[in-house]
Formats: structure tokens, C-alpha cells, sequence
């Protein structure tokens, strides 16, 4: 004699049927889908290498942007000059 009843409601869903399955697989699923996607841009857009004068480019660059801002003050003052004033 058997005392366990016999499941009586419907079948059980195959595993691919449940919600909670699919929520829990796709976070894992999207981050290694974007880590290929990542690989791929990094593989396609490489930076350059940096050049071997970097340094002295660096200093021409500064000493450049040294000698615009001394005329600065002049230019502002040729501006200020050429602007024409309101006759009373």
C-alpha cells in the first residue's frame, strides 16, 4: 500500500519554461556579450603609440602657449582700441 498521493495538478514546465531562469542566465549572458564587443573596439580602434620625442613636443607646446598669452594683453588693448565709442 502506498501512503504518498499521487500529484494530481499538471505536469511540471521543462526548465527552458521558467521566467526566473532566463533573469538569472541573462545578466552573465549581457556582460560577456559586451566584454567581446569591448575586445572588438579595443582591437579595431588602437591607439597610436606614444612618440619617442613626447617630452620636447610637450615643452614647444608650453614655450607656444607662453608666448600667446604675453601678447594677450596686447591684443586685448588693440581690440579695445578699434572699438568705436558713442558720439554724445
Amino acid at each position: 500500500m502506498n501512503d504518498r498521493p499521487e500529484f494530481q495538478g499538471p505536469p511540471p514546465r521543462p526548465w527552458w519554461r521558467h521566467g526566473y531562469l532566463w533573469l538569472v542566465l541573462a545578466g552573465p549572458a549581457v556582460v560577456v556579450v559586451a566584454s567581446f564587443v569591448t575586445f572588438g573596439i579595443a582591437v579595431r580602434g588602437a591607439d597610436p603609440v606614444v612618440a619617442e620625442d613626447y617630452y620636447r613636443r610637450g615643452v614647444e607646446i608650453n614655450r607656444q602657449l607662453a608666448q600667446e598669452r604675453a601678447l594677450m594683453p596686447a591684443a586685448q588693448a588693440r581690440n579695445h582700441a578699434a572699438t568705436p565709442t558713442a558720439q554724445p
